[in-house]
């Protein structure tokens, strides 16, 4: 065994046991990609990571209160964070406790590939999947044009959207979609109920973290089509965006024609 000093995405310093063997993930859709593509490399993961279905390793609370005291003691060789998911104070504690923690930064398309490829070759020290590369050229093709204005709720009561420096937003982009509320100040802005549909033409309806369903979310959009589509397409960097593109676009071009 071996230690290798490595850089995370967020320029932190990272000395990492060769060969990882035990895994702790506080980010749900990089648990899935581990657990598809190293299968017994985790030993915990949070509450909320809920693919692959048939994941059974323990589990360490949610993303934003991990038991640090319980992860300590599993003793991994690596754990897992997201900048955006996971609270930076959780990663001073565990980093004060000894344990290995690599911190992703994951805001566009690009940087969900770039960063995936070198959890996988750089923390974990495997070859990156086949799925990876092959979602990659996935999303390789130009968006379409023209872009249609669109809003991407993510709340209600009070409504809040997807706005700039977003991952959703980027994806959106490259689907076709303009967010006509990323000119805001906030990533994900609360807006009133007239600045939601105000020169829109397309509202995407996810289920998560709101729950959008038939009949609570479409009657707010009165005269414009929706899209009732799965968040996670929209928000899991992970084996699902190998497909998400194709599933989107049929979703996005169904409700245009409505």
């Amino acid at each position: 065994m071996s230690d290798v000093d490595l850089i995370d995405d967020l320029g932190a310093p990272v000395s990492i046991v060769r060969p990882v063997r035990r895994v702790v993930s506080l980010v749900p859709s990089l648990t899935e990609a581990i657990e598809v593509s190293c299968p017994g490399l985790l030993v915990a993961a949070t509450d909320w990571c809920t693919h692959p279905p048939e994941l059974a390793v323990e589990r360490v609370r949610g993303t934003k209160n991990p038991n640090v005291r319980r992860i300590a003691e599993l003793a991994p060789d690596l754990v897992i964070c997201n900048q955006e998911e996971n609270r930076h104070i959780d990663v001073d504690r565990m980093r004060n406790a000894g344990i290995p923690v690599w911190v992703t930064r994951i805001r566009t398309v690009d940087e969900a590939f770039s960063s995936m490829t070198r959890l996988f070759a750089d923390a974990l020290g495997v070859r990156p999947p086949s799925w990876l590369s092959e979602a990659e050229s996935c999303w390789a093709a130009p968006s379409p044009e023209p872009l249609r204005n669109a809003v991407i709720p993510v709340w209600r009561d009070p409504w809040m959207v997807v706005g700039r420096d977003t991952f959703t937003g980027d994806l959106a982009h490259r689907l076709g979609l303009r967010l006509v509320h990323a000119d805001l100040p906030d990533r994900y802005p609360t807006v009133s109920t007239a600045d939601l549909i105000s020169g829109i033409d397309l509202a995407v309806l996810p289920d998560e973290p709101y729950v959008f369903t038939d009949s609570d979310g479409p009657e707010a959009f009165p005269n414009i089509p929706t899209a009732l589509v799965s968040g996670r397409n929209l928000t899991w960097y992970g084996p699902s965006l190998l497909t998400a593109r194709t599933e989107l676009t049929a979703q996005l071009t169904a409700a245009r024609s409505t």
